[in-house]
């Protein structure tokens, strides 16, 4: 085995991260590391890092055997990871972005010349065209993942770890990334392969370590194993459904009109959502969806239009507008714009409910405390504790607090953009079991996703966007894949 993690245990207070994990990978083989979010799968990588420094254990790398990595030693051993959110530089160059931190020098002087040179080598060598004197920042997502990846390579990574590496791409620049891996396993690089994708594990991985938590549940040959056996051993029970059946309960009563909304891009838009009605958004990346959801939370001014919500005119010219008016936003970067990382569950959760909790500009603690216990069991938020600091959870428990602080809000319109990004199935099950509760009680949800399957399985109706426009709208017996492709890729010259 070419990497060896025996026997890695590592506890934090009140909680077992890794319970005497021994996962072993062979040497040029596609390994895939899956399980719910909490599972572990993180802390592990961190181990081969040096981010985290097992209790007790040993990591071994093409025999040399360590009881803990630091990030240099790892480095040394050519271990590099991608992970979801990118380490680039969006005002330097590729090349700098790939040499950053080794910057090649002739004597004092920094070589640019040779840093582009070598640039275009890797990227010859992984078979694709970027200039490596282009500005990361110009570049699309799915470009800026390969220049990821020829960071990696520009380090002589022998092993390479991928975590979510597709999570933030378009179908047609993941496609690219998946010919990448297999191009780089034809080169004879050891990849771990962490995704909450199925379909992508089958299809690029020949063995999957499965992971709940904090221990190894099982390794297995990929060819031997499908995605509903995959999924019981994640999350220890059986989904039968990927998304929950929703008894319609849509009434007559308009909660929100939009009538020839411009602005942050967006020209014409016209729409009405009805009260207790999940009403998709679909279109590729730049189409305009994300900015539709920040002109109606505030938080870039409209141009033009109207917006009429519960029947009266409004024009929020903040968040805190938008959120007093009964609007709430659960955004696509819950890490950035969704949450204080910083500060712990009970403070997020009630964040925006102060003022109603509060006397005499003092916050009431035990309503606090109430308030954000009743969430976290009734969405089953996983934390040892209420003062965890949200930076400590998993991406979905992560996803769980933001949607908690909205419940809590009690907002009659909730906007969800790409709400289950990044997280594992029984999390995206128990979202979307949310969302069929909230419209259940009266809520009105607009569900923005690049998901195709999550955006039909979840919409009661489907708008398309494309450029900054409507290009079509869908009933649910109107659902079609094709059909949405088709409208999500009409271009102003083709009309």
């Amino acid at each position: 085995m070419f990497l060896q993690l025996n026997n890695i245990t590592k506890t934090y207070p009140g909680v077992v991260a890794l319970n005497n994990v021994t996962l072993h990978v062979k040497k040029g083989e596609v390994h895939a590391l899956v399980g719910e979010n909490g599972a572990g799968k993180s802390t592990l990588i961190k181990t081969c890092t040096g981010a985290v420094i097992p209790d007790s254990g040993s990591i071994v790398v093409d025999g040399n055997e360590f009881p803990s990595m630091t990030p240099k030693l790892s480095e040394q051993q050519g271990i590099a990871v991608i992970y979801q959110e990118f380490n680039l530089v969006g005002e330097l160059s590729v090349a700098e972005n790939i040499f950053l931190g080794r910057a090649i020098r002739k004597g004092f002087i920094i070589d640019k010349k040779a840093m582009v040179n070598e640039s275009r080598k890797i990227f010859q060598q992984l078979g694709i065209d970027i200039d490596p004197n282009t500005l990361v920042s110009k570049l699309t997502v799915g470009y800026q993942q390969l220049v990821e990846i020829a960071k990696a390579i520009s380090q002589n990574a022998k092993i390479l770890i991928m975590d979510e590496p597709s999570a933030p791409l378009t179908k047609a620049e993941a496609e690219r990334m998946y010919e990448m891996v297999l191009r780089l396993k034809e080169q004879g690089v050891t990849i771990i392969y962490i995704s909450h994708r199925l379909e992508e594990v089958f299809r690029l991985t020949d063995r999957i370590t499965v992971m709940r938590d904090g221990n190894v549940v099982r390794t297995m040959n990929t060819c031997d194993t499908n995605i509903d056996e995959l999924v019981k051993l994640m999350v220890g029970r059986e989904i039968k459904e990927t998304y929950p059946a929703r008894e319609p309960c849509i009434s007559d009563e308009v909660i929100l009109e939009v009538r020839n909304l411009c602005g942050n891009g967006l020209t014409d838009i016209s729409f009405q959502v009805r009260k207790g009605e999940v009403l998709g958004f679909a279109g590729l990346i730049g189409s305009g969806r994300t900015e539709l959801a920040q002109l109606l939370f505030g938080v870039r001014p409209k141009t033009g239009g109207q917006i009429i919500f519960k029947g009266k005119e409004i024009s929020p010219k903040t968040p805190q507008a938008a959120i007093d008016m009964g609007i709430a936003l659960v955004p696509e970067d819950r890490k950035k714009q969704g949450a204080i990382l910083d500060i712990d569950i009970k403070g997020n959760i009630n964040m925006p409910i102060l003022k109603r909790i509060s006397k005499l500009s003092f916050i009431k603690k035990k309503e606090e405390k109430r308030i954000a216990n009743e969430y976290k069991e009734s969405i089953r938020i996983k934390t040892p504790s209420l003062t965890q600091k949200v930076k400590n959870l998993s991406g979905g428990n992560q996803q769980k607090v933001i949607i908690a602080k909205w419940l809590a809000s009690n907002a009659d319109l909730i906007i969800f953009d790409e709400p289950t990004r990044g997280i594992d199935v029984g999390a995206k099950y128990e979202i979307y079991t949310l969302v069929n509760t909230l419209v259940k009680n009266g809520k009105t949800v607009l569900m923005i996703s690049s998901e195709m399957g999550e955006i039909m399985g979840m919409s009661d109706r489907i708008i398309v966007l494309s450029e900054g426009r409507i290009t079509g709208s869908l009933n649910k017996d109107e659902f079609d894949q094709e059909v949405i492709m088709s409208m999500a890729s009409i271009s102003k010259g083709k009309e």
